[in-house]
């Protein structure tokens, strides 16, 4: 059997060295070059020794098959809050070398078996679902696919990406009473088929009211289902049909917020001067509107990056409880609230 000097006499260094080399001693320095040498003539002499594995190549991540459910039931690309989560889904996705199979939303009954039969053709492993949609739809999703997370939704049972709407809502207000404004009107959606008062924006505008001692003039608590053209045509007539009218208006969406300021732009109302505007999303014509929309920044973008990365998790069994994940938002202030307090009367 070789021994030890038979090596360090073939490579033409000393026993020490080779002693290091075969005990895996990184203290002292040997090249590289010698140390392969002091291995293959180890191997040539048939010398017994435990030689260090060589590092295995990166294992490929899986790919996972991936779907998402969006609430809204038309042009969901091009919808300015909606296509950027989605952006943010498809960028992640793609980092990690998957891609979505596909986006659905269900506006009738008979899409949730349109839907079942998109999951078992792409075999999907995971579903993303983009806010509230069809109870049944989501029953038969959480009960056939393997992982879901949501994006801005209210389950327990599954992990959710979202930011905190009605903090959000109430910060908002909070501006707006802080600059003197007394009045302020409402303009939202419901969520889902929910009451229109339950949702969490008009409860942190409640809530902002609420504390401030102001109250709710029902006259100008305007639900208009998240349809820009009803935005517009709700809150002229609220304009037309009371003598008296608010100093601000908070919108539950920038888009909803930008149809309102045309109807009080129509009644020759100056923004700020006359009546203030403050939007919550932050989508990108709000700081093109003239003036520019007071708003709240919410992190869409990283909404759906991180529901991508929760999902993966999931899928790959990281985590066993449903984890929640709020994501900041900020609060952009611009022209269409002023800066200076307005007079109040006692």
């Amino acid at each position: 059997m070789a021994k030890l000097k038979d090596i360090a006499d073939r490579v033409g260094v000393s026993i020490s060295t080779v002693s290091r080399v075969m005990k895996n001693d990184a203290n002292r320095s040997v090249s590289d070059e010698t140390r392969k040498k002091i291995w293959e003539t180890a191997e040539q002499l048939g010398y017994r020794t435990l030689r260090p594995a060589k590092k295995k190549k990166a294992e490929a991540k899986t790919a996972y098959r991936i779907g998402c459910v969006v609430a809204i039931p038309q042009n969901k690309y091009n919808n300015p809050y909606f296509s950027v989560i989605l952006e943010g889904i498809e960028k992640e996705l793609a980092a990690s070398g998957m891609r979505l199979e596909f986006v659905y939303s269900i506006e009738k009954e008979t899409d949730t078996e349109q839907l079942q039969a998109l999951v078992k053709e792409h075999q999907i492993d995971g579903m993303l679902v983009v806010e509230r949609i069809d109870p049944e739809a989501y029953r038969w999703i959480k009960a056939n696919v393997r992982s879901v997370v949501g994006v801005d939704i209210a389950d327990r049972e599954v992990p959710v990406v979202s930011y905190d709407r009605e903090a959000a809502a109430k910060e908002a207000v909070n501006h707006l009473i802080a600059q003197g404004h007394r009045h302020i009107a409402y303009i939202g959606g419901s969520e889902y088929k929910d009451d229109f008062r339950a949702e969490k924006r008009f409860l942190g505008y409640q809530s902002a009211l609420k504390e401030a001692g102001l109250p709710i003039d029902d006259e100008w608590v305007i639900n208009v289902k998240w349809d820009v053209a009803l935005s517009y045509e709700l809150t002229k007539q609220a304009f037309a049909n009371n003598a008296q009218r608010p100093t601000a208006i908070f919108a539950a969406s920038d888009m909803m917020a930008i149809a309102a300021m045309r109807a009080a732009t129509e009644r020759e109302l100056k923004i700020p001067d006359d009546i203030a505007f403050f939007g919550v999303d932050n989508i990108e014509i709000s700081e093109f509107t003239s003036p520019p929309l007071s708003t709240i920044h919410v992190p869409k973008l990283e909404m759906g990056m991180f529901a991508v990365k929760l999902l993966i998790d999931y899928l790959e069994n990281h985590y066993e409880i449903a984890v929640k994940m709020v994501i900041p938002y900020r609060c952009l202030l611009r022209h269409s609230t002023s800066s200076k307090l307005i007079h109040v009367t006692p």
